[in-house]
């Protein structure tokens, strides 16, 4: 038996979640299982377990869309037991059981060994959200933006991929803007490198379809109004980079940025990501992470607490990483 956060719907459509023992013989088909150390709670593992967002595909679910933990039998020959992986995306949480559990069985073409530099908290301190962050920042470089092109705009920025993505991008040298709906977060965004402070409230109404040119390159996990006023005011030959959709899904823009001003628009996904960009994003933020800033940045939680912390997640009453200890 062991311990997960188990979501169920009723014949009538009502959803119900719980912690609760479940037999190891009701895990899904997989070729490797892992006991899992550490998992997280991230913006769509709360949107599945509140019920507020149609994230889970089929029930019982087992949600969290990523873990790090320890191999405890393989049927692979690239996969031995006592190996330390991590998991991102891939369904996991939404259609095949996930994380916040302490064990799972998945399919080993899912996992990336966990880098040496990082422990198996470390990875989970960073989570789906900090290697969003760094897939958006590896799509900036590849279209050439570098530090002495201008600013970088990051929206949703005391959320879990902003709060990385300023982290890295400091790092890296960049002049980051955090745009945010909590001023009174001012001084944890200035620790982590964010050099300007915007208010959400400029990009949540409706806008020209040309703004003042302003920013280089922007992260932005909002989509909807946020995104169309962000590609507005992008600076000639800028690039947006959208990974989320925190505000709408909808994008009420024009084409006036796209072929005025040459701005690019990048989706970047990090559900399906192909192995290859997955084994750089983790090299380099295992090589970039700022391991003091890291824990700043991140509360913990035990398994028994997601449900309740879901809410608050959702309701912007928690900044940063949720990382989530199973016992």
């Amino acid at each position: 038996m062991f311990k997960a956060v188990v979501i169920e719907k009723s014949a009538d459509g009502v959803q119900s979640v719980s912690v609760r023992d479940v037999a190891d013989n009701q895990l899904p088909k997989g070729d490797v299982t892992v006991r899992v150390e550490w998992s997280t709670l991230n913006y769509k593992d709360a949107l599945a377990i509140t019920g507020r967002g149609p994230i889970v595909r089929s029930f019982p679910m087992i949600p969290g869309i990523d873990f790090a933990g320890i191999v405890e039998s393989s049927q692979r020959e690239d996969i031995r037991p006592g190996a330390r992986v991590i998991l991102n995306g891939w369904g996991v949480g939404e259609k095949h059981w996930g994380g916040l559990a302490e064990k799972a069985t998945v399919s080993g073409d899912w996992l990336v060994p966990l880098p040496d530099r990082l422990t198996s908290r470390q990875a989970m301190e960073i989570g789906t959200a900090g290697y969003t962050a760094m897939l958006c920042i590896q799509a900036l470089q590849r279209e050439g933006v570098t530090p002495d092109k201008g600013p970088i705009l990051i929206t949703g920025a005391t959320g879990g991929v902003g709060s990385v993505a300023i982290m890295l991008l400091s790092r890296l040298g960049y002049h980051v803007v955090a745009v945010t709906g909590r001023p009174e977060e001012e001084a944890y965004l200035t620790a982590l490198g964010a050099k300007e402070m915007l208010p959400r409230q400029a990009f949540t109404t409706p806008g020209k379809a040309l703004e003042k040119a302003r920013w280089a390159g922007a992260v932005d996990v909002a989509g909807g109004t946020v995104l169309a006023n962000v590609c507005a005011s992008m600076a000639y030959g800028g690039v947006v980079t959208a990974c989320g959709l925190a505000a709408d899904m909808s994008f009420p823009s024009t084409v006036a940025p796209f072929i005025l001003r040459g701005v690019t628009l990048v989706g970047v996904d990090s559900v399906m990501c192909p192995r290859d960009r997955r084994l750089a994003a983790w090299s380099r933020l295992a090589e970039l992470i700022d391991p003091v800033k890291l824990v700043e940045m991140t509360s913990e939680i035990a398994l028994a607490d997601a449900i309740e912390a879901s809410a608050a997640l959702l309701d912007g009453k928690i900044r940063g990483r949720v990382v989530v200890r199973m016992s």
